[in-house]
């Protein structure tokens, strides 16, 4: 299954706590000093849930991507 992340950058403290545990997913901005997410959709994993438990500022969150069947007429 497919997980849609999003970090609050405002609330970010660059803390690199993401990175470390997640590395697949997360990056550090060097524009911004900043995580990132290394694409809009990512594989949903244990260690991707782990990260977002473990942010201190409780900046990330993670959603299911649904896809729908195609509609047939």
């Amino acid at each position: 299954m497919n997980c849609q992340v999003t970090i609050d950058t405002y609330r970010c403290n660059a803390c690199e706590t993401c990175v470390v545990i997640c590395p697949e997913v997360f990056r550090m901005n060097p524009a911004t000093e900043k995580a990132e997410a290394t694409s809009d959709t990512v594989q949903c994993s244990e260690s991707l849930e782990r990260a977002v438990a473990m942010c201190p500022e409780k900046c990330i969150e993670m959603e299911p991507v649904i896809r729908q069947a195609p509609q047939t007429e």
